[in-house]
């Protein structure tokens, strides 16, 4: 939604919590473009800085903060709870209670008309995992608060970034042999990460009574395995799965913890759920809402797609916040893509900072270790790629679509950005990309290098030359600092 729409004050006031999370920060994307009004409550509200419409207010405060919370509710009439403790350190459950517990005392004495909140799937009598556990749990207070709620309970989530599709990313792009313990086999019915947005939504309105309990799922009844082969069979990969009768929760979560991007204590907790079927038994969604959900295969091709969006309309330094602090050897990983990135400040303006950038490459070269540029077009040769003979159109100017030695200029913009798309033989996609942004005493250049391997082969090429890149990055950073501080006379 632009930031210039007018949005009326007489329209009802939405509080969302969770709003720098996963499903939180998709569902506000969609409220702001359905043009309602949006109060986000976060404990670092800077996380969302640049991330919110114009019309949406961020609000800094915590849940188990009285004070905060009953400010953030003044004038609410529907608040999204989308909060859980998952990744704490400690008791997650017992957290997870006092936050529910106090988000329904001050939602009733605020006033608020109606709670919507995501739970989980699980056979309500069966003996559920300490996670599904406690989502219910959690619904159940909401419940008990005097406030109408609706609560629904969802299976995995298929979207590029949500934890279980990432896990499931991890294992099949890095593991040509799986050995898969029993859990990999037991039902699931996942659901599109849009199609959880969409009931989300919907709830604002839905006219019903009492506090219903809906459970939402997507066509198809399928296991871990399942999905794993069809991530495969979508990204051309072939796996071999070899079933062990005995694996735990806690070897399983270790053995996540060293080839996903896991923490192993979510990795376990995530492991303790998947144990237990998750599949819908009660229809009634589907009666109540116009939503038709996707299968597995339309949700895994939907968050490929999505993917790509993301990187076309995502600002690098965005991607990289969105990562969070966590780094791993190699770079960090933003979905199934490495990321090597490094800021240099210079003391001039964003258009002689950006200038040695927008000249870089053809005869201008790539002001550091040139040799090994051309070594590297060389080796691209051998192969049948392009190499670097291409040159550039033009030494001083760029524009999308033009050549750039063995890149192609796929964004540009121009003082501010320049994002270029590798065209030489790879195993996986690569990309280089250039932000200039005016800061108090100049300008600050950000580099960023991304690949998305292609299976082994990819991860081994990327982990082989990353000392390398290393090296060569950090001189080209280095060598656009130098050439733009001596353009500041010019």
């Amino acid at each position: 939604m632009p930031d210039h729409q007018v949005i009326s004050d007489d329209m009802p006031l939405i509080l969302l919590t969770g709003a720098t999370g996963y499903v939180g920060g998709r569902l506000l994307k969609a409220l702001e473009q359905t043009g309602h009004r949006v109060r986000c409550l976060a404990r670092r509200p800077e996380f969302l800085n640049g991330r919110v419409a114009g019309t949406t207010e961020v609000v800094a405060g915590d849940v188990l903060d009285r004070a905060s919370l009953l400010a953030a509710m003044a004038g609410v009439r529907v608040a999204y709870y989308l909060i859980h403790s998952m990744d704490s350190p400690g008791a997650f459950d017992e957290e997870d209670r006092r936050a529910a517990r106090h988000f329904g005392e001050v939602v009733k004495e605020a006033g608020v008309q109606r709670i919507i909140y995501l739970g989980g799937l699980g056979e309500r009598h069966s003996a559920l995992s300490s996670h599904l556990q406690s989502r219910q749990e959690v619904g159940q207070i909401l419940r008990s608060c005097g406030v109408q709620t609706l609560e629904f309970r969802a299976s995995i989530i298929v979207g590029s970034g949500s934890l279980s599709f990432e896990m499931i990313r991890a294992l099949v792009e890095r593991l040509p042999i799986m050995i898969t313990p029993r859990w990999v086999s037991v039902p699931a019915q996942p659901i599109a990460i849009t199609d959880v947005v969409e009931y989300l939504l919907e709830g604002l309105d839905l006219a019903v009574e009492g506090n219903p309990i809906f459970e939402i799922g997507g066509t198809d009844r399928v296991s871990y395995a399942g999905i794993m082969r069809e991530y495969a069979r979508q990204r051309g990969l072939r796996r071999l799965m070899l079933a062990v009768p005995v694996l735990t929760p806690r070897l399983s979560s270790l053995w996540l913890g060293l080839v996903t991007p896991l923490y192993a204590r979510v990795g376990r907790r995530l492991i303790d759920s998947i144990r237990h079927p998750t599949v819908v038994s009660d229809e009634s969604a589907l009666r109540m809402f116009r939503i038709r959900p996707k299968g597995v295969r339309e949700a895994i091709a939907m968050a490929l797609r999505h993917e790509d969006q993301e990187l076309a309309q995502t600002r690098w330094s965005d991607a990289l916040s969105a990562a969070g602090p966590r780094r791993d050897w190699g770079g960090v990983r933003f979905g199934s893509r490495l990321v090597d990135s490094r800021v240099a400040h210079v003391d001039v303006a964003p258009a002689v900072a950006f200038g040695p950038i927008r000249r870089i490459g053809g005869k201008t070269g790539w002001y550091y270790g040139n040799g090994l540029w051309r070594l590297r077009g060389f080796l691209d040769l051998l192969v049948g790629g392009v190499g670097i003979r291409r040159g550039r159109r033009d030494p001083e100017w760029l524009s999308v679509g033009d050549t750039l030695d063995w890149w192609r200029v796929e964004a540009f913009t121009p003082d501010r950005q320049l994002r270029l798309v590798a065209e030489m033989k790879l195993p996986g996609r690569a990309w280089l990309a250039f932000e200039v942004e005016e800061d108090a005493s100049g300008s600050t250049i950000r580099q960023t290098a991304i690949f998305e391997p292609v299976g082994l082969l990819g991860l081994m090429y990327w982990y082989a030359l990353y000392p390398l890149h290393q090296l060569v990055f950090a001189g080209v950073l280095r060598g656009i600092v130098r050439v733009a501080e001596g353009d500041r006379g010019r």
